[in-house]
C-alpha cells in the first residue's frame, strides 16, 4: 500500500509525504511512484532552460521509518511498548551504565518521544472526527487523563536518573524529552481547542476550561524547569524558542531517519559503453591509416592527408557514438540509485530519474486525469504544456526491516519538498488592475491578482494495483496560494 499527502511547506515549496507500506508476509516488496508535473508553456520551463541538475537541487527528499502505531491510552497505562522498553532501558542504564545500555537508553527515549507525538496527533484527529457529542466529550476526558498519566510516569524517572552513575549528558537527554513532551501536550491541546471552537462550539464551551487548565499547567511546569515558553510581550518575536523547538524535534525523531547513500545508476555499464564508443572511433582511424599506408606508402602526401582526415572524423565518431550510447543508457537506467539502511544494515534501495516527456508519450490514464479545459486544449495547439516525469522505484526487504528494528514498523515514508522558485522567474506581476463602473467618477480601478496553475499527477503502484491522484497548485510571484485536490 502507498499513501500520499500533499501540502504547502512554505511560500515557495510544497511537501509530499509518500508512505510505502511493506507487506508482512512478503519478503521482497517492490513499489513504483511517478510524479507528472504539467507546467504552463508561458513559464518557459523546458529541457534547455531547466536541467536535471536544477531539478534535483529543487527537489529534496528525506527517508524515514513509518512511526510505529500505538494508542495513547496504551502508552499512558505503561502496559505496552514503548513505555515498557523505556522503563527497562532506564533500569538497565542505572544498573550497568556501559556503552550498550547507554545506546539502548537513548534509542528507547527517542522512539518513545516519536511514538507519543504520532499517538497524540492521531488521538486529536480521532476526537475531531467524532460524530457523536457524547463520544466527543468522553474522548476529550480520556485524552486529558492520558496526558496526565503519561506526564506523571515520564517525570517520575528523574529521581532514578539523577544518580552518580548517570552522566550529565544522559540526564540532559531525558530533560530534552521532558521539554519535548510538554511542548507536544501544549501544541496538540491548542490544536484541539482551535478545531472545537470552529466546528463544535457547544463541545468547546463545555470543555474549554479543562483544556486550558491542561495547557496552563504545562506552561507553569516549563517555567519552573527553566524551559522556554511563548512570550507575548511587545518586541518579542520568539526566535530562540522557534529555533529550540526545531532542534528538539530533530533530536526526538532522529532514530526514524534512515541512512542513505546516493550514487549514479549503472556506472560500470556507462563506462563500458563510452569505452566502446572510443574503440569504434579508433577502429575507423586505424583502418584508414592502414589502407592508405598500404596503397601509398608511409611518408607520402596522401598518407598525411588521410591521417589528418581520419583524426578529424575519429573525434566526431567518438562523440556521436557516446551520444547514441548515452541515449540508450538513459532510456534503460535511472539517474540515481540510493541505498537505504538502518546504521550498517541495508533494508532496500531506491532508483530515481527525471525527464521532460512529450505529450504523445504520456499514458492515456494520466492525460485523462489531467482533465484539461476546452480553452486550454485550444491553446495547446499553439504550444502545449511542458511535462516533467519524475520516476521512483523502491524495493524493501521485509525480513531485514524486522531483524534490525525492535518495533513493529509498517514500512518507510519518503518526504519530498519541491521548491518552485525557478518556475516564477518569467511570471508577470501578481497585481492586475481591473476596471469597474462608477456613477460619479465613471470608473474605479479594483485590485486583481494573476495566478498560474501547476498540475501535479501522482501515480503509485503497489503489487499490480495502480492509484492515480491529481492536485492543482495555485501560485504566482508571491508564492503558493493554495493546493486543490481533485479526488
Amino acid at each position: 500500500m502507498i499513501d500520499e499527502n500533499v501540502k504547502i511547506h512554505d511560500f515557495f515549496s510544497l511537501e509530499m509525504k509518500v508512505g510505502f507500506v511493506a507487506g508482512k508476509k512478503q519478503k521482497i516488496n517492490d513499489f513504483a511512484f511517478n510524479m507528472w508535473i504539467f507546467i504552463p508553456n508561458s513559464l518557459d520551463i523546458n529541457r534547455f532552460t531547466y536541467s536535471k541538475e536544477e531539478f534535483y537541487k529543487d527537489l529534496t527528499s528525506h527517508i524515514r521509518l513509518i512511526t510505529p502505531t500505538y494508542l495513547l491510552k496504551n502508552i499512558a497505562d505503561q502496559q505496552l511498548p514503548p513505555s515498557i522498553f523505556l522503563n527497562n532501558s532506564i533500569a538497565k542504564l542505572v544498573s550497568f551504565s556501559d556503552k550498550e545500555s547507554r545506546n539502548s537508553y537513548e534509542y528507547q527515549l527517542k522512539m518513545f518521544l516519536s511514538i507519543v507525538k504520532s499517538s497524540l496527533r492521531e488521538e486529536v484527529s480521532h476526537i475531531i472526527g467524532s460524530k457523536s457529542t457524547i463520544d466527543r466529550d468522553r474522548l476529550i476526558q480520556s485524552y486529558l487523563t492520558d496526558i496526565k498519566e503519561m506526564a506523571f510516569h515520564y517525570r517520575s524517572h528523574f529521581a532514578t536518573l539523577n544518580a552518580p552513575v548517570v552522566s550529565n549528558d544522559l540526564l540532559e537527554y531525558y530533560q530534552f524529552g521532558d521539554e519535548f513532551l510538554s511542548n507536544l501536550f501544549e501544541f496538540h491541546t491548542f490544536r484541539l481547542i482551535q478545531v472545537l471552537k470552529e466546528r463544535h462550539p457547544e463541545t468547546y464551551d463545555r470543555t474549554k476550561e479543562a483544556l486550558l487548565a491542561c495547557i496552563n499547567k504545562e506552561i507553569a511546569y516549563k517555567k519552573v524547569k527553566g524551559y522556554l515558553v511563548v512570550e507575548e510581550s511587545i518586541g518579542k518575536n520568539n526566535q530562540e524558542l522557534v529555533f529550540h523547538l526545531g532542534m528538539l524535534k530533530k533530536y526526538a525523531e532522529s532514530n526514524l531517519y534512515l541512512d542513505v547513500k546516493k550514487g549514479k545508476d549503472g556506472v560500470w555499464v556507462e563506462q563500458i559503453l563510452f569505452s566502446l564508443a572510443a574503440g569504434l572511433s579508433m577502429i575507423f582511424a586505424t583502418v584508414i591509416a592502414f589502407s592508405f599506408q598500404h596503397k601509398y606508402g608511409t611518408f607520402t602526401m596522401p598518407m598525411f592527408v588521410a591521417l589528418i582526415v581520419s583524426y578529424m572524423l575519429k573525434d566526431r565518431i567518438k562523440e556521436l557514438s557516446r551520444y547514441y550510447f548515452a541515449h540508450k543508457f538513459n532510456s534503460r537506467y535511472f539517474d540515481h540509485k540510493i541505498k537505504i539502511s538502518t546504521g550498517k544494515s541495508k533494508i532496500g534501495w531506491i532508483k530515481e530519474s527525471m525527464d521532460f516527456i512529450s505529450e504523445k508519450n504520456v499514458p492515456d490514464e494520466i492525460l485523462k486525469k489531467r482533465d484539461r479545459s476546452s480553452i486550454l486544449e485550444a491553446n495547446n495547439r499553439a504550444g502545449g504544456e511542458r511535462i516533467i516525469r519524475y520516476q521512483t522505484l523502491m524495493q524493501l526487504n521485509r525480513e531485514d526491516i524486522d531483524s534490525h528494528v525492535e518495533y513493529p514498523v509498517a514500512g518507510v515514508n519518503e518526504i519530498f519538498k519541491l521548491n518552485i522558485s525557478n518556475f516564477i522567474q518569467k511570471m508577470d506581476n501578481a497585481e492586475f488592475p481591473l476596471y469597474y463602473p462608477d456613477n460619479d467618477e465613471g470608473f474605479k480601478i479594483v485590485h486583481g491578482e494573476k495566478i498560474y496553475y501547476l498540475n501535479l499527477i501522482l501515480q503509485a503502484k503497489n503489487r499490480e494495483q495502480w492509484d492515480i491522484k491529481r492536485y492543482r497548485i495555485v501560485f504566482n510571484r508571491n508564492g503558493i496560494q493554495k493546493i486543490e485536490n481533485f479526488d
